[in-house]
């Protein structure tokens, strides 16, 4: 009760000073719809007030009017870009915490069915995530941030759909090129190079180091001479991402093959198995979060691994070439663009990885817990 009543309070201070700021103000120009804002704001909160009880047409009450306010907030400040004043700052940080609000009430709840389960899993990251897109969208432009130093999300998205051609092009050679052959050759050597070093003792106390000291080697020092060794094309930039994958397959599959405890080794034993039937009906099982954790752990050191080496030599092509290219031409919007691609491909990738795992650790502990 003392949690619902603070954010109340909160919430009318704001809208209350804003309202008071907003027409203290209100001939000297700048944003519009502040008043009609504020009365979305007043309304929403009021409406979540007398729904206290029923949580899901709570949240929607507080989704629309957050969402809504800052709609209307932002449509106001287009075209007067650096003349928002406090009001709008004020009846900007009072959506957000209708937004606040929103989450937690989501957050408390508790569906019966699977999908409701999954999709409130969903709904809540959006949400946040939404907010950091608007917040940052009405700050750039309430302040009047030059967008050559930070361009607001629309001019980022309007720019990935005016190029929408070239970003597949970069896509194409970075990440469908590069980054998979170095991710399947570099786990691949790193998993293979693991189970050598599980049969065999001396290749475990030599190789580990050896791994360690590659995985130390910079990126920067290390991506010129793999473009001297392979080209300018994508083999060079797949040959960083091998030597960036390698070492976290390597450690993580050597410490998950000693995972499995000792009374079930003892159990195989006692069956007369094998080194390799044990490996492959309980050891290489037991490892499997081990190596999941790797597969995730390499999904994002090889998509970096790829552009940070096409800035040392590459076609005209890529995401990494574009990046230090549009630098140089202050096309600031364009390397948010390449930025915002790869981000994506990386979340996806990461998620998919994360999908596999759920469907083949299933016995774990922690995806029984989830």
């Amino acid at each position: 009760m003392r949690g619902t009543l603070s954010w109340q309070i909160m919430l009318v201070a704001l809208a209350v000073l804003a309202g008071i700021i907003a027409h203290m103000t209100a001939a000297n120009g700048g944003p519009a719809n502040i008043g009609t804002a504020l009365g979305l704001l007043a309304v929403s909160a009021a409406a979540a007030w007398a729904l206290n009880r029923q949580a899901l047409a709570k949240a929607c009450i507080l989704f629309i009017g957050a969402h809504g306010t800052a709609w209307l907030l932002l449509s106001g400040v287009s075209g007067h870009e650096g003349q928002a004043g406090a009001s709008f700052y004020l009846a900007l940080g009072a959506a957000w915490l209708l937004a606040w609000r929103c989450v937690t009430v989501l957050s408390l709840m508790k569906p019966v069915s699977l999908v409701a389960r999954r999709a409130l899993g969903l709904i809540i990251p959006l949400i946040f995530g939404a907010w950091v897109l608007i917040l940052w969208e009405a700050i750039v432009r309430g302040a009047g941030i030059p967008f050559l130093l930070l361009p607001p999300p629309s001019a980022i998205a309007d720019r990935i759909a005016a190029s929408s051609s070239v970003l597949a092009a970069d896509f194409k050679q970075t990440v469908l090129k590069a980054v998979l052959a170095g991710y399947v050759m570099g786990c691949g050597a790193g998993f293979v190079a693991a189970i050598a070093a599980d049969r065999f003792v001396f290749l475990r106390r030599g190789l580990l180091p050896i791994g360690n000291m590659a995985a130390a080697l910079p990126i920067i020092g290390v991506a010129p001479i793999m473009v001297m060794w392979f080209g300018f094309d994508w083999p060079s930039k797949a040959a960083v991402v091998v030597i960036m994958t390698f070492f976290p397959m390597l450690v993580n599959t050597v410490a998950g093959l000693s995972a499995s405890g000792h009374m079930e080794r003892d159990l195989m034993r006692t069956y007369a198995s094998g080194y390799w039937p044990t490996l492959f009906k309980l050891r290489l099982p037991a490892a499997m979060p081990f190596i999941f954790n790797a597969l995730k752990i390499n999904s994002t050191l090889a998509l970096i691994g790829a552009i940070v080496a096409e800035f040392f030599g590459t076609p005209v092509v890529g995401m990494g070439f574009r990046i230090s290219t549009e630098v140089g031409r202050m096309n600031i919007d364009m390397v948010w663009a390449e930025i915002t691609m790869a981000a994506l491909a990386g979340t996806l990738f990461y998620g998919a990885l994360a999908l596999v795992e759920r469907t083949v650790t299933f016995w774990h502990p922690s995806i029984r817990g989830g």
